[in-house]
């Protein structure tokens, strides 16, 4: 273990996940494994946003680990991206954190999937979004999302993407301190865009997490956002498209810090899924102990703003453990349909959860989809003790700080993809569980550390992210 600096705690970043699956208009936090090269096996992407560039301390970078027959590894093809890696237009300075977000989707639909690269203390401390192209050749170059707006800090603090069709429906949003800011196609490799615009300015500052679905099945993505954080209530309030125009709506009923898109139920509606971790100020008021995830339903009119979520936390009925004040249980999300029965899992991560007497060692919880009934029923968990994965359970490992998954080796079962930021002096550790025939499985897993990427140094790396440990 390491000791906690103050620098990551005023660096604000929302990396729901390193990996998750692609679909045809939902987008969730963390970049999906893409084909950025089109010989038809995903590449998984693991940022390390404040990995050392040479004397640049914190300037951070992205390993992209190419899929294959047998998955990806380490030790396989693979290629570094920073600010100062041939074709990134970024300009290298220390502290960037580069990499601190990243989103896939083809944006200018040639075949070739695109990585969306966000480092919210770049371009002299304001922040930049970089699109670096897919090609034949993998990702070789790249231009940049603009930041449109002379107040936005934190630019790329968060990013999500999506490319459900023509023209606007492929679609990038950045979260930021003040602000969340949406492009719209269509997008060209020359770094041409159709439009952009940004939500109100907020006091502030925000969680700066964003995420796109389409949650009333009308081709278009929906934006997803968060206000300013309120000091009465465990979260922020969930915004659906308040970023441009017409205004959107705010979610009534529920609060959080983080959110994920997918369809829980299998009806073909996107749904909205929100990570809400606090423990509340006020027990049976606000919240739930040791942390909750909601999850408001899509339909043909999207979702109401007076739309009652469904609470699912360590206490609801079918999920293991028992709710404690620090789990943070919800502290990172995804969705993804890892049993392959048309309705998607939810994956929650509790970085601080304890297991046994190992405190802050962390958990990843699974809650299986279902077409009718309330979620909860069959959910299990992970942790480094489970069967088959390469690791023990240490105190303040964090495990599940950062969550998702997908297909890396074309076998048609999704890899889950787990997060472990306080590993090794807290330089990180990702850990890829196999797909399974019914579930994930630890048999096989793999786990990626600085060293076995080749990238060693002293602490503080944070492979994997660092999720939303800097507001929590």
């Amino acid at each position: 273990m390491g000791r906690w600096r103050a620098a990551v705690l005023v660096a604000a970043g929302l990396i729901a996940g390193t990996l998750a699956p692609a679909g045809p208009a939902t987008a969730v936090h963390g970049a999906v494994p893409g084909d950025f090269n089109g010989d038809g096996y995903r590449d998984a992407v693991l940022p390390i946003p404040s990995a050392n560039v040479g004397d640049n301390t914190r300037g951070g970078a992205v390993v992209v680990l190419y899929g294959s027959a047998n998955g990806v590894s380490a030790g396989g093809r693979r290629q570094v991206l920073t600010e100062s890696s041939p074709g990134v237009p970024a300009q290298v300075a220390e502290g960037s954190s580069f990499g601190q977000s990243t989103a896939t989707a083809d944006l200018n639909r040639d075949g070739y999937a695109d990585l969306v690269i966000g480092a919210p203390r770049g371009g002299h401390a304001t922040g930049t979004v970089t699109v670096m192209w897919g090609s034949r050749n993998g990702l070789r170059k790249g231009t940049l999302l603009p930041n449109p707006v002379s107040y936005f800090s934190l630019y790329g603090a968060d990013v999500a993407a999506v490319s459900a069709g023509p023209g606007d429906r492929a679609q990038v949003v950045v979260g930021g301190e003040y602000a969340s800011v949406v492009f719209k196609g269509p997008f060209s490799s020359s770094g041409a865009y159709g439009s952009v615009t940004y939500g109100p300015r907020e006091r502030g500052p925000l969680p700066g997490s964003v995420a796109l679905g389409d949650f009333d099945r009308d081709g278009r993505p929906d934006q997803v956002d968060f206000g300013a954080r309120q000091r009465a209530l465990t979260g922020s309030q969930v915004r659906v498209n308040q970023t441009g125009a017409p205004a959107g709506a705010v979610l009534e009923k529920g609060n959080g810090f983080i959110a994920a898109t997918g369809d829980v139920d299998g009806d073909g509606y996107t749904d909205l899924v929100a990570g809400d971790p606090l423990t509340p100020w006020v027990p049976g008021v606000d919240g739930e102990l040791g942390g909750r995830v909601l999850v408001w339903r899509g339909s043909a009119d999207g979702i109401a703003p007076d739309a009652q979520p469904e609470v699912i936390s360590q206490d609801t009925e079918g999920v293991p453990g028992t709710g404690e004040k620090g789990d943070i249980f919800g502290a990172a999300v995804a969705v993804a349909d890892l049993d392959r029965d048309g309705a998607a899992e939810i994956i929650v991560g509790a970085p601080h959860e304890s297991v046994g007497e190992v405190s802050r060692t962390g958990m990843v919880t699974v809650i299986p989809g279902r077409r009718t009934g309330p979620l909860g029923a069959g959910g299990y968990t992970f942790h480094q003790n489970s069967p088959g994965v390469p690791s023990v359970n240490e105190t303040t490992d964090c495990f599940g700080t950062t969550v998702s998954a997908g297909d890396v080796n074309r076998d048609g079962r999704p890899e889950v993809f787990i997060g472990a930021a306080c590993e090794n002096h807290y330089n990180g550790a990702v850990f890829m569980l196999p797909g399974g025939s019914s579930r994930p499985t630890g048999s096989g897993s793999r786990a990626f550390t600085l060293d076995s990427l080749g990238m060693p140094q002293r602490y503080e790396g944070w492979l994997g992210g660092y999720g939303l440990f800097w507001i929590i």
